[in-house]
């Protein structure tokens, strides 16, 4: 593959030039005073927490800033164009052959009515870089470079029938059809699970190392971040914190807030936190052997999502179950909570029997609902947008008669206050609410009726690192405080390593491996559980 050409007058200077950028949403300043430099070919991360600027940096090279944005002061240059006030015009010619995109969601940003074939090879004809019959078979070339499995069958599906890892390889393939000189990528793995992150990192590496890209990474991910980019700029309230050689600054941190998300970030620390001695009681939870099976076609042989699955949680601690996507554990954790009945096997709370042989029923089942409850991993899709927060917490006591409208308003103003938010959340709505203070509004709506269980599921994958890491420190509080167990639902090893006592690794509908935590993911046996662990962002940066 040949290197695309640079233009004459990048080779003085950088590819991207940002000097004193001043971006505002009406008066409310988003970005303040920045300056970036991307020479040809590098690969520069910015970081920072949600609200940082670092978005909004990135829509600003791409002209894509929305209609309340403006750029009040400073310049942008893009290979030695001065493109701060370009007209839009101007600006469509340099998207796709000289800066590419890949967003962040491919939902949102692919027609769900077009086949993808059909949206890779639209790039190559709006610049005039193929017609109507070539541009079909360079997409189908374009999608396999991706690394998107079958790309001639693929290119004729529709964006649903992907899976989330094969539309960013569509994404991939429309940022880079055009060979741009400089490629941003906006949080492009950070709903992916670790070895499908993994894998589109490193082609989206191999394929710029190749065409001499260079690499604007936006995440908020700092494992990542380290492991991939060359330098490092920290953006924190719209200004630049820190900047420098992404390991220097990852692991030898000068700025106080990138000490504070470096401290923060689960997958920049090799340790396992200190954790007491299992208990030798019976387990609150058991789940024997259970089996989903689904059947897809008439006459065909069933699917099984989960097969014969078997773990425990104890009392008072945490059991983690990991795996990539489609491994079964949303599958499994469903089964416990009631939602979807097993095929096969038992589970059993407390004692009680809640699935499989014997399992109770009326008054019984209501009693089991009641000990176990769920954290789910969007709290803004969770939560109803019609209810306030004290609507919204007091509502599972509504429905199991707990108090009267005195004693509920004082149980929710107690819930407020063990979640560390204040009084006055209990009269908003969840859209007032950031993501943090919502997920902390869904965890103590499952503590309402103080259940000895609860299922938390992806509960902080949504959330970037300083609040993921405030969140984890409550759920950990609450539990050294309440007894509470959690059956914990997890991508994410590093966060397992966090919180987790116990861990079960799923692969393909079974458990391969499981045992302490310390033991699995600190010496995993199962060559599954080593892919995994090892395909952690940063985990091999070596931060103190």
């Amino acid at each position: 593959m040949t290197t695309t050409p640079a233009p004459a007058d990048e080779a003085a200077g950088p590819l991207l030039h940002i000097e004193n950028l001043h971006v505002a949403f009406g008066g409310n300043p988003a970005v303040r005073g920045a300056d970036l430099t991307v020479a040809p070919g590098e690969r520069v991360a910015v970081v920072g927490q949600s609200g940082s600027g670092k978005s909004t940096l990135a829509h600003a090279v791409m002209g894509l800033l929305p209609g309340s944005a403006r750029i009040t002061d400073g310049t942008i240059r893009l290979a030695g164009e001065d493109i701060t006030h370009a007209p839009e015009k101007r600006l469509r010619d340099l998207r796709g052959r000289v800066v590419g995109l890949v967003p962040q969601d491919p939902m949102t940003n692919l027609n769900p009515v077009a086949k993808v074939g059909r949206q890779v090879a639209e790039t190559l004809r709006t610049h005039g870089l193929a017609d109507r019959r070539t541009a079909a078979a360079r997409a189908v070339e374009l999608l396999a470079q991706a690394g998107l499995p079958e790309p001639e069958r693929r290119a004729r599906q529709y964006p649903h029938e992907l899976s989330g890892g094969q539309r960013q390889r569509v994404l991939i393939a429309i940022g880079l059809a055009c060979r741009p000189h400089l490629l941003i990528a906006d949080e492009p793995t950070s709903a992916l699970d670790v070895t499908v992150q993994q894998q589109i990192l490193d082609h989206l590496q191999t394929l710029t190392d190749e065409l001499g890209t260079a690499l604007l990474l936006i995440t908020h991910d700092l494992g990542l971040a380290a492991e991939r980019a060359d330098r490092v700029l920290v953006m924190s309230q719209g200004e630049v914190a820190e900047s420098g050689p992404a390991r220097r600054v990852l692991t030898d941190p000068a700025h106080e807030y990138t000490r504070r998300l470096v401290a923060a970030a689960p997958s920049l620390r090799a340790e396992f936190r200190p954790r007491t001695p299992a208990p030798a009681a019976e387990p609150l939870l058991q789940v024997e052997g259970v089996t989903k099976e689904y059947r897809l076609k008439r006459g065909a042989a069933p699917f099984k999502a989960v097969d014969g699955v078997s773990f425990t949680v104890a009392r008072g601690r945490t059991t983690a179950v990991v795996g990539e996507s489609g491994s079964g554990k949303t599958t499994t954790a469903r089964m416990v909570l009631g939602l979807l009945p097993p095929t096969g096997g038992a589970i059993t709370l407390d004692g009680t029997p809640v699935a499989g042989p014997g399992a109770v029923r009326g008054s019984g089942r209501r009693a089991v609902r009641r000990a176990m409850q769920p954290v789910f991993q969007d709290p803004y899709a969770s939560l109803d947008p019609m209810f306030t927060v004290e609507q919204l917490i007091a509502e599972p006591l509504t429905v199991f008669g707990v108090g009267d409208a005195a004693a509920r308003r004082s149980r929710v103003t107690d819930l407020l206050d063990q979640v560390a938010l204040p009084a006055d959340t209990a009269h908003r709505h969840p859209n007032e609410l950031s993501g943090g203070q919502r997920q902390r509004v869904a965890i103590a709506r499952a503590l309402a009726l103080s259940p000895s269980l609860v299922v938390c599921d992806e509960p902080v994958s949504a959330l970037d690192v300083l609040v993921q890491q405030q969140v984890l420190t409550l759920l950990r509080t609450l539990q050294d405080d309440l007894g509470v167990s959690y059956l914990f639902i997890s991508h994410d090893l590093a966060v397992v390593r966090e919180v987790a006592h116990e861990v079960v690794v799923m692969k393909e509908g079974r458990v391969v491996e499981q045992g302490a935590v310390e033991k699995v993911l600190g010496a995993p046996e199962h060559p599954y559980t080593r892919k995994l662990s090892g395909a952690v962002p940063g985990a091999t940066v070596g931060v103190s």
